[in-house]
Parts: C-alpha cells; sequence; structure tokens
C-alpha cells in the first residue's frame, strides 16, 4: 500500500514540474502537454527555431550566403481576406517590398544576410498580372551586378519562411517588410494609411494563409520590442499572471487592448517560444502568450511604430523579445 501510495506521489509531482517547467519558470522550455492549466491549452506547434535575422537589417551579416535569384514568370494576383489584393509569382508565392529600400530612383538596401531571408526576385521573363499594365514592372541593378524585378520602382523579393504558395509570414516583419499589392504599394490594409486604427480581425475570420506572426522591432526609446504580424507594439497587463495563467482584462478592457490571436510557431522571428501556448480565456476568446504571458495591442496605436500604450496606467508596457516588460521599475 506504501509503495503504491509513494509511487502515485512521485508521478504528481514530476506532472506538476512538468508544467511549472512549461509556464513562465527557468527550469526549461518544454511545452504543456495538454494540462489545464489556468485555462491554457497548447497552440499548434509547427517545427521552426523561432530565431533568425529576418527583421531586415542592410545585410551585416556576410557569412549567409543569398540564394541565387529566381525568375517571378507569370505574376498573379491573390485575393487576401486580410490584406486585400496580393501580388504573387508564377508559383502562387508572395512577393514583398522593402521600407528601407527606395523607388526613386529604385534601389534595393538588402543583401548579404537579409538577402538569404528575403530572396531577391531576379527581373528575367518577369510578365505584369492580369490587369495591371507591363509599365509598371521594371529592374534594378543590385551591387553583385544582378539585375532585379521592380513594380512601380519597388524591389521585389521573397520570404524564406513562406514555404507553400499563399503564405504571408513576412507580412510585417520588423514594421519594414510587406506583401507588395499589383501596383508595387503595400498590401496590407493599414499601411498606406487605408484601415489604420481598425481592430485586428478575429482568429475566426482571419485567412488562415495570413498568420499574425511577431517579430522584433528596435524602437529608438524603448530599444528592441516584440510587434505583431502588422508591425504593431505588442504588450503585457502586470495585473495579468504567467502561474497560474490569469487575466485581468476582460470586458471594456478588451475594447482598449486587443489580444493578440493564436498563431503558428514558425510564424514567430527573433521572439522567444518559451511558454508559446494558446490561453483559453474565462470569456471564451483565445489569446497567444508568450512564456506563458498574455499579450495584447493598443486600440489607441494608430499605426506601425507607434507605442502610446507604454506605461498606461503603471500597469502596461512593451514587451522584449524574451518577454519581460521593457521600461517597467517593478
Amino acid at each position: 500500500m506504501n509503495t503504491w501510495r509513494n509511487a502515485s506521489l512521485a508521478v504528481t509531482a514530476a506532472a506538476l514540474l512538468t508544467l511549472t517547467t512549461a509556464c513562465g519558470q527557468e527550469q526549461g522550455d518544454a511545452a504543456p502537454n495538454g494540462q489545464a492549466v489556468g485555462n491554457a491549452a497548447p497552440a499548434q506547434q509547427p517545427a521552426d527555431s523561432g530565431y533568425g535575422s529576418a527583421g531586415g537589417g542592410y545585410g551585416s551579416g556576410a557569412d549567409a550566403e543569398a540564394a541565387e535569384p529566381q525568375e517571378a514568370g507569370q505574376l498573379a494576383v491573390r485575393e487576401s481576406k486580410k490584406l486585400g489584393k496580393v501580388l504573387t509569382d508564377s508559383e502562387g508565392f508572395t512577393l514583398y517590398r522593402f521600407d528601407k529600400d527606395t523607388a526613386n530612383p529604385p534601389k534595393s538596401n538588402c543583401a548579404g544576410a537579409c538577402a538569404a531571408t528575403w530572396p531577391v526576385v531576379a527581373s528575367g521573363n518577369a510578365t505584369a498580372a492580369a490587369g495591371t499594365g507591363p509599365e509598371l514592372l521594371g529592374e534594378v541593378t543590385r551591387a553583385d551586378g544582378t539585375s532585379q524585378l521592380t513594380v512601380d520602382g519597388w524591389p521585389m523579393y521573397r520570404y524564406a519562411k513562406d514555404t507553400s504558395p499563399g503564405q504571408v509570414n513576412g507580412q510585417g516583419v520588423g514594421g519594414t517588410w510587406f506583401a507588395a499589392a499589383p501596383d508595387g504599394k503595400k498590401a496590407a490594409k493599414n499601411a498606406d494609411g487605408a484601415g489604420v486604427g481598425e481592430p485586428a480581425e478575429s482568429a475566426e475570420s482571419a485567412d488562415p494563409a495570413d498568420p499574425a506572426g511577431l517579430s522584433v522591432r528596435k524602437d529608438p526609446e524603448l530599444g528592441d520590442i516584440v510587434v505583431d504580424g502588422r508591425g504593431m507594439t505588442v504588450y503585457r497587463f502586470t495585473k495579468d499572471s504567467a502561474w497560474p495563467m490569469k487575466t485581468a482584462c476582460t470586458g471594456d478592457c478588451l475594447k482598449k487592448w486587443p489580444v493578440v490571436a493564436p498563431m503558428a510557431k514558425n510564424a514567430v522571428d527573433g521572439v522567444t517560444t518559451k511558454g508559446f501556448v494558446t490561453f483559453d480565456r474565462p470569456d471564451g476568446v483565445k489569446q497567444q502568450t508568450i512564456d506563458c504571458w498574455p499579450i495584447y495591442t493598443f486600440a489607441g496605436d494608430a499605426k506601425p511604430g507607434d507605442t502610446n500604450g507604454q506605461g498606461v496606467g503603471g500597469t502596461w508596457y512593451a514587451v522584449s523579445p524574451e518577454s519581460k516588460l521593457v521600461g517597467a521599475t517593478r
């Protein structure tokens, strides 16, 4: 009898240790195995390192080898529920533009490690998408002598983490990378001023091919902070808790602080994937967490780069790539 009781206690202790390790503790990075801890449930987690340099520098990592530019062929237009019309290559892969490039004159500022993550699109045999004029297409000669496709002057790229046609995992990365519209403008509804301040789509209504994504942006005052797939600043609430996982933001609070919807782990770039689980909130809303902390955006941030939620009420703070509170004094 004592042997059975001791074995039972040992199993219970081991299970508790596993949960503690998974959610917000220091022992490791294991993911929960479906245990109902504070209504937390595991998110879908396709294999991926979750780390990288895709935030879009100027090719500082010379050791990274860029792929040979591939031609785009017959360009096409895909209709995205979230982004509207998105420009793709002949195989259906999304084409992107970089805010640190210029269109007049056309110039690419992505080389080295940057070009390994964002493969350039060769001008080669590109043909304008149906409904667009061929005059929009052009080319720019890169520093290495290769010719890159431009659309209305903007150099075009693919994203290495788009592994199948229709994906837009690069949307909003670093607040500088955006899917291209057929006319070369940003396909994001909020990128060129339209739709600014509109609430994010719920997980149920979002286009499955357009994962929200998390990446890192270097803010001039706050340093490295986490942003969502639209480039909007991500926040944590000090009145929440990670262990047990609980939220203190409910009702009208959610109108000001919309939750970050669950996403696939391979949509994360440069942000910790420790405690990367879906929080099944008491109000039925599903919310993404990092290090088991629920994360939010702020309705008062009108455009990518805004940090108007920083320090609000002494309880809301931007989040570091390690899930820490940025600028908090406690």
